[in-house]
């Protein structure tokens, strides 16, 4: 039976979480991908405040598609974008602002992976190519900040209601779905070799 969890995330609840299980989230989600990541962590530099608390805080990495009625903004698709675009910023963007979740596709770094054991945060991957559907899990939008960054760039605030289904890909305690397959390919490499005549 999947896990249905409240934003933001507990330590408890994140280190509750193993690599394999399903999970629905309720609550607030922020966007985020390179830029949120860089001026965070520059304003961190400068000691200027940053205007959101991702504080055990869930970060999707994704730049949605918005549209805007009158003063109301809503999303139109939200897929997610490929995390290891922020593998180069990831693990001190999780040693200084202790996010509790992750959302992405396609799996982050060992250095993240450790960083996320050493802080308590997990990864959970959602299915590429399916923007709409997770613009469905998206039930308001509370605001937005960073603008001048661009849409796809802002850090995007919206209340998420059974957002998922998500596969915590990588959990609080080092394991990770990614490294799993990378060492079964590995195994099953000889064999597949032989079967296709390569040396």
């Amino acid at each position: 039976m999947p896990k249905r969890l409240k934003t933001p995330l507990s330590e408890e609840d994140a280190r509750g979480l193993r690599a394999g299980e399903t999970i629905y989230l309720d609550g607030v989600i922020y966007t985020g991908r390179d830029e949120v990541h860089i001026h965070a962590l520059e304003h961190l530099e400068h000691g200027k405040k940053i205007p959101v608390d991702f504080n055990r805080a869930t970060l999707f990495h994704c730049g949605p598609i918005m549209k805007k009625v009158d003063d109301k903004w809503f999303v139109v698709a939200a897929g997610p974008t490929t995390s290891s675009r922020m593998n180069s910023l990831e693990p001190q963007f999780i040693e200084q602002f202790r996010p509790g979740a992750i959302i992405g596709k396609g799996g982050m770094s060992q250095p993240t992976v450790d960083a996320m054991k050493k802080y308590g945060c997990v990864y959970l991957a959602i299915t590429g190519g399916a923007a709409v559907l997770a613009a469905k899990g998206i039930k308001n939008v509370q605001g937005v900040e960073w603008y001048e960054l661009g849409m796809p760039e802002a850090i995007w605030i919206m209340d998420a209601y059974n957002f998922g289904p998500l596969t915590v890909a990588i959990d609080a305690h080092g394991n990770s779905l990614y490294a799993d397959v990378g060492v079964k390919i590995k195994a099953n490499e000889p064999k597949a070799r032989e079967r296709l005549g390569l040396k």
